[in-house]
């Protein structure tokens, strides 16, 4: 996941807004079935050591946007403390 200033921002405002635009579904997804089991196959490989160039660049976006739906979820739930 690409970690400076410059993106940091970018994280925050997209999650914002997801949690403004809709709170109790943010706060209510999880991921299907398939992707979690893609991304802890993702995981396990990178612990083992054998994740090639392409899974390294897609374990990132699933790092990304975890990171992103994670702010997105405190936001929700701090506005539906309100």
């Amino acid at each position: 996941m690409p970690n400076n200033a410059s993106t940091l921002p970018l994280y925050h405002e997209v999650a914002d807004f997801l949690a403004q635009a809709a709170p109790a579904q943010i706060l209510a997804y999880k991921p299907s079935d398939a992707m979690q089991k893609r991304y802890d196959a993702l995981i396990w490989k990178k612990k083992e050591g054998n994740l090639s160039q392409e899974e390294a660049s897609e374990l990132e976006y699933y790092f990304m946007l975890e990171h992103i739906f994670r702010l997105a979820k405190i936001r929700a739930a701090m506005q539906s403390e309100s």
